[in-house]
């Protein structure tokens, strides 16, 4: 018996996590490059104070008043709106995914998705003992409805897992392959993954509009991106009560914190200054894809705050090449291709003039 008694499954494997390197441009997990205002800040400070008077009591478990907000925030991104009693929030959108797979997948149960996409996916499987299956996408990245829903129709999967916006590529679901695949799913539940909804371009709905006509869809959200909040760890999803119900099974007692719960009222707040600057990100976004197909780059059409780009012999050696530049992205998705976050104009202008300089001493 190895030491430490590590489950077989779990033995020999690396954590999750993207390099943490301290370097001038990190375009790498697809943070908001722009924080706070100071008045955001104050708030956030002082919302947190307040909540620190009352440290020695629990927080509310069912955090009404935070629902209530994200509930509000929701529908306006659908005309039939969205009550307090469809969301359910956690530390991260990660933890709202774990917690479902914990109620609606586990062992007998298998969850399904289609590569390339996001790669935590198989460890939240793995986690809950939940048999992983994966489809493929089409060469462009879009979604072939006929194959996911075969796929669907022989295994039956008790959940399947789409990111609209996917990561790492960036493509967007049309409304119509989300119904026809919530319809094919039967009794298993459509998880629509909108980390990065927010960023998508203009004419492209939420799957949050579906939610009255199918009640096996699960829509996942996070203040992670848009709202420039990686640092509070604050996810959500909008879906019929009685979803949300069944999570609270396998809930952990208290699990948000008065003070998340407090950060991220104060966020709600400031919704109109912290999305601001959305609107700047998608130009930037669009910018981007534009310059790096007139360089001769293969370039996936985005709807988030990030571009896939190749396609490279040697990807590790573009990766490397930026990095001596002082600029850090991601090698993820398909063989060739690299993944950057939208930054700043100034962090851009860095990650084009070091993109160039590597290929040209590469070529």
């Amino acid at each position: 018996m190895p030491w430490p008694p590590l489950r077989a499954e779990l033995q020999g494997l690396e954590p999750y996590g993207a390099p943490q390197l301290d370097v001038p441009v990190q375009l790498n997990v697809n943070e908001n490059p722009y924080g706070p205002s100071p008045e955001c800040v104050a708030d956030i400070a002082a919302a947190v104070a307040e909540a620190a008077t009352t440290l020695n009591r629990y927080p509310d478990r069912e955090f009404v008043e935070l629902r209530t907000g994200l509930a509000a925030y929701l529908s306006k991104d659908t005309p039939h709106g969205i009550v307090p009693d469809q969301v359910w929030a956690a530390n991260g959108s990660n933890e709202v995914m774990l917690q479902l797979l914990q109620a609606y997948a586990g062992p007998g149960r298998t969850a399904l998705s289609f590569a390339p996409t996001y790669s935590m996916y198989p460890e939240y499987a793995r986690d809950t003992n939940t048999e992983w299956l994966v489809g493929h996408r089409e060469e462009d990245f879009t979604l072939d409805l006929g194959h996911a829903r075969a796929l669907i129709e022989e295994h039956r999967p008790a959940v399947v897992l789409l990111p609209s916006p996917n990561n790492p590529t960036g493509t967007a679901l049309p409304h119509e392959a989300i119904a026809g695949l919530c319809e094919a799913a039967g009794d298993g539940l459509l998880v629509v993954d909108e980390a990065y909804g927010e960023f998508r371009r203009a004419g492209v709905p939420s799957a949050l509009e579906l939610l009255p006509d199918h009640r096996n869809l699960v829509v996942t959200r996070t203040m992670s991106k848009a709202f420039a909040l990686a640092g509070a760890r604050l996810g959500y999803l909008a879906a019929d009560p009685a979803l949300c119900d069944g999570i609270r099974v396998v809930r952990l007692p208290y699990h948000l914190s008065a003070v998340t719960q407090a950060v991220a009222l104060a966020a709600l707040r400031h919704e109109k200054e912290l999305l601001g600057r959305v609107d700047d990100l998608r130009a930037e976004r669009d910018a981007t894809v534009a310059w790096l197909r007139e360089q001769g780059h293969r370039v996936a059409d985005s709807d988030a705050n990030f571009v896939l780009f190749g396609v490279f012999g040697d990807r590790h050696a573009v990766w490397q090449g930026l990095l001596h530049r002082g600029v850090i992205v991601r090698e993820v998705g398909p063989d060739g291709w690299l993944r950057v976050s939208i930054g700043t104009p100034d962090e851009m202008k860095s990650f084009r003039l070091g993109l160039d300089q590597v290929m040209e001493e590469m070529s």
